[in-house]
């Protein structure tokens, strides 16, 4: 199994900040589906302040920018991407593969 943490801004604001945390309470059921059906094994996201830290297990051979990219096209990802998007430092219409950065580890024990 192999970990990837991703990183993201939050728009930095209470407001935002709590509207995200209450978006991913009510995630969506056909999110977490399609999450699941392209390979991910687990998501969690942590939060500091704006900054959002997303880690996820994948299949060592899961090809995670395919994995994504098949993600951006399953039924309501473009609407969720969206809606999340309001609540994230990020352009109109990025994917998440376009938003959540890959973090490089520089140590392990």
């Amino acid at each position: 199994m192999r970990r990837l943490v991703k990183t993201l801004k939050l728009v930095d604001s209470p407001e935002a900040i709590t509207a995200y945390r209450k978006a991913h309470d009510e995630i969506w059921p056909e999110i977490v589906k399609g999450i699941r059906s392209v390979g991910i094994i687990s998501m969690e996201i942590y939060l500091f302040g704006n900054l959002a830290v997303m880690i996820m297990e994948t299949p060592d051979d899961l090809d995670i920018k395919t994995a994504m990219n098949k993600l951006a096209t399953l039924p309501h990802q473009t609407e969720w991407e969206e809606f999340v998007g309001q609540f994230q430092e990020c352009s109109p219409g990025d994917t998440s593969e376009e938003k959540w950065k890959l973090m490089e580890r520089v140590f392990s024990l």
